[in-house]
């Protein structure tokens, strides 16, 4: 932002009405306020806007369309694409906005739109109530929800997406609006699954579910030798899954962590990765036959908290390291798409990169595909790649293999890529067509009525029909 481009007095009067802090690239701060969670991303706005309420959005919103500021909007900072920081425009900041209020008895929560799901579940849990949120606790609330939300309770309570109750937004001609069904409905439809095309949200309303305090986790961790064997197990066991259990088969390598033995530091294992969200003995009975496909490393799974099941992958996935994810939808798990994904994992550069296969339907698929933005709720399975490492030597080759591997098993997908895990968004006019599926036709409307000239445009872009510019 230089002085050629900032019109003096608008921001003299911006920066007088603004409640927040704004940090300028001269603060010392600036790179500790810039930096999100994947270390790849390494953009430099030309001035950060750190709001404490939905009034600063608003100014900043108009500040930045009268000086033509390209934005980006920062909730937690965990998208791998790293949409939240722009490089010479201006960052719209959230992440001082994370209060949560539950209503036990109407079973609501408000989340403002820089929260973390860690911040909703310590606020719901003391009531026995969750809404489904993400793996990793230390996600944004906002991302995540917007993108869809794939966590630990899919398949018994849906979606994040699936779970909103309303929204407040700052749209692009700087309006505070709600969107729920029966306010802004066309928006609200966008906002379950379209991204953050549409607006700055201040903040959501999410039904809440009885869970825990008590839940069973699943993950025993086996010899990467046993790799086939258990990938086929539980692609049986998910024939006749309940929708209590939510699961996962993955390839992995055992993290650098103090509470893993040393010695085996970086082997090649394959493993399960779930939760059972009802009664214990239940869980524990359904589980078992999966903790005995062959002798397990290690079992760190059992019953434990929802509040502990939620953060138990937080440490493996740490601020300031490497990552490139992407990701396909898959109706079936083949033998062919088996024998594929094997001659690809036994060629990894790096043990960090995961290979995960998450089991969906149960409640996702029970939401009509054109009930809301989100698409392919009839994929049984979700597919992705999910690579991490902390060399940066090491990228080119991460990133060319993550691209191979997912080229190969395109072939065998329906369709789309789960937008919260879309690589850098390369090709993106294919890649979020795909994706949207027969939605995406009305997602291009909604942007065109609520953000004609595609002022937000640093995510995981729909263009509206009247941009002829970006």
């Amino acid at each position: 932002m230089t002085a050629t481009t900032i019109d003096s007095d608008s921001f003299t009067r911006y920066a007088e009405s603004f409640g927040g802090r704004l940090i300028h690239p001269d603060a010392t701060d600036y790179d500790a306020a810039r930096t999100v969670w994947n270390g790849l991303i390494d953009r430099r706005p030309a001035l950060i806007a750190r709001c404490t309420s939905a009034d600063d959005v608003v100014r900043s919103v108009l500040f930045a369309r009268e000086n033509d500021l390209l934005v980006s909007i920062r909730g937690g900072g965990h998208h791998v694409a790293g949409y939240a920081v722009c490089d010479d425009g201006m960052m719209i900041d959230m992440s001082a906005m994370r209060r949560v209020d539950i209503d036990p008895q109407a079973r609501t929560a408000r989340v403002q739109a820089g929260a973390l799901w860690a911040d909703v579940d310590g606020a719901a849990q003391p009531h026995g109530l969750a809404t489904p949120g993400g793996e990793v606790s230390l996600t944004g609330v906002a991302g995540l929800t917007l993108g869809g939300g794939v966590g630990y309770v899919r398949r018994k309570f849906g979606l994040s997406c699936d779970n909103l109750l309303a929204v407040e937004i700052v749209t692009a001609d700087g309006q505070k609006r709600r969107a729920s069904q029966s306010e802004n409905s066309d928006l609200f439809w966008a906002l379950r699954g379209g991204g953050g095309n549409f607006g700055v949200v201040t903040a959501f309303e999410f039904r809440l579910h009885p869970v825990g305090p008590e839940v069973v986790t699943l993950n025993p961790i086996y010899p990467f030798d046993q790799a086939r064997s258990l990938l086929e197990a539980w692609r049986r066991f998910t024939d006749t899954a309940p929708d209590e259990a939510s699961t996962a088969f993955a390839i992995w390598g055992i993290p650098e962590h103090p509470d893993l033995p040393v010695e085996l530091h970086g082997m090649p294992v394959c493993l399960l990765d779930g939760m059972y969200s009802g009664p214990r003995p239940q869980g524990e009975a359904l589980f078992q036959p999966l903790r005995e496909v062959a002798e397990p490393i290690m079992d760190l799974g059992g019953p434990t908290t929802y509040l502990e099941a939620q953060k138990s992958f937080d440490e493996f996935m740490r601020d300031g390291d490497l990552y490139y994810w992407k990701s396909l939808y898959l109706n079936e798990m083949s033998d062919d798409a088996i024998g594929t994904m094997m001659s690809w994992v036994r060629r990894r550069p790096n043990p960090r990169l995961l290979v995960i296969i998450r089991h969906l339907g149960g409640a996702i698929s029970r939401v009509a595909e054109d009930a809301t933005a989100y698409q392919n709720r009839a994929a049984q399975f979700m597919f992705s790649i999910d690579g991490a490492w902390t060399d940066p030597a090491e990228s080119e080759r991460n990133i060319a293999w993550i691209r191979g591997f997912w080229e190969a098993m395109s072939r065998y997908s329906n369709g789309g890529v789960y937008v919260n895990f879309p690589g850098f968004g390369e090709n993106p006019q294919h890649l979020w067509r795909s994706s949207y599926g027969n939605n995406y036709r009305k997602l291009v409307a909604v942007k065109t009525k609520y953000d004609p000239a595609n002022f937000f445009r640093m995510n995981q872009n729909i263009k509206p029909v009247a941009d002829k510019v970006h």
